[in-house]
């Protein structure tokens, strides 16, 4: 079994900056709307999955709040054409391509999708992180890779996607993936406003490769041959424990929604409908062709 988790925000809004001037006859913008089904329908060509669902962030947990009150307050607010696509996306599209919503109040996605993994990894089945998020890197192991299409992490140009695993990402990140949240508590998170001590990914990665993890830095901080390096420790322990626990995936939540009920399974008559408002020609004429050819699989099947 394989099960697809998909962060839906980052796919939204990748869509929404990645396609320009996209709109139906009344004028109604679909650029996100039109790249996040194609990049759904896309994930599922490249990776068959038998299970899936997309995740959402509705809220921000108040544990990292009490934290770091400023956690993520530099983010910019959601372009305006953006929001009638979201909640297209969210209260239609999605479960008409096939996949289950998930969120809980005051939550985030990254979270969940943890949930999700750890309790698939118990019962061996294969999961695919569908995301940018750098905290969910922590999670890649045997069962467990991050689906990727950027230039970046493809082995050559004529590959369409990247399975990343515990090799590449390790390669990626100059560490392990159980060591990429000491990373962070190091250098930080510009994105969400998780302030540094001074170091960069780089660095951080070789001091925590040249001494086993960061508990083991802070226990030996004296050891360390670079004056400028301990002084840097020193000043900025009490914000690299802090960016540990911030960066921590809270993964103990029950699951919202069981993972046997996350079977793909679209809806083509209310997609295709859904698809001929927004005036989609070559995305409609491919969903058309696929529903033709699951309706006589079904056929056959039943006549068998």
């Amino acid at each position: 079994m394989k099960l697809l988790l998909i962060d839906g925000h980052y796919y939204v809004y990748r869509s929404f900056f990645a396609i320009q001037n996209l709109s139906n006859s009344r004028g109604e913008p679909t650029n996100a709307i039109f790249g996040f089904t194609k990049t759904l329908r896309l994930m599922v060509k490249h990776l068959q999955p038998d299970l899936g669902a997309v995740f959402w962030d509705e809220g921000l947990p108040e544990k990292r709040m009490i934290l770091q009150p400023a956690y993520k307050e530099t983010r910019k607010e959601m372009p305006q054409p953006m929001v009638p696509q979201l909640n297209f996306i969210q209260d239609e599209l999605t479960t008409l391509l096939g996949f289950k919503n998930i969120s809980l109040p005051n939550t985030e996605a990254d979270d969940l999708m943890g949930c999700y993994a750890v309790a698939a990894g118990k019962r061996d089945i294969e999961v695919i992180l569908a995301t940018n998020d750098k905290d969910l890197y922590q999670l890649v192991g045997r069962r467990v890779k991050v689906y990727s299409t950027a230039k970046a992490d493809l082995l050559s140009p004529k590959d369409a996607f990247a399975l990343l695993g515990e090799p590449e990402v390790t390669t990626k990140w100059g560490v392990p993936p159980n060591l990429i949240g000491d990373v962070l508590a190091l250098s930080g998170d510009s994105v969400d406003n998780i302030p540094g001590a001074g170091f960069g990914r780089k660095t951080a990665a070789k001091l925590l490769t040249e001494h086993g993890n960061l508990d083991a830095l802070l226990a030996n901080i004296d050891q360390i041959k670079s004056e400028k390096t301990r002084e840097k420790l020193i000043a900025g322990r009490p914000q690299i424990e802090q960016n540990r626990k911030m960066v921590e995936l809270d993964c103990e939540t029950p699951l919202p929604v069981p993972i046997d009920d996350l079977r793909i399974t679209p809806d083509y008559p209310a997609l295709i409908a859904a698809l001929e408002k927004c005036e989609f020609k070559s995305l409609l004429e491919e969903v058309r062709n696929e529903a033709s050819q699951a309706g006589t699989a079904r056929q056959g099947e039943l006549l068998l």
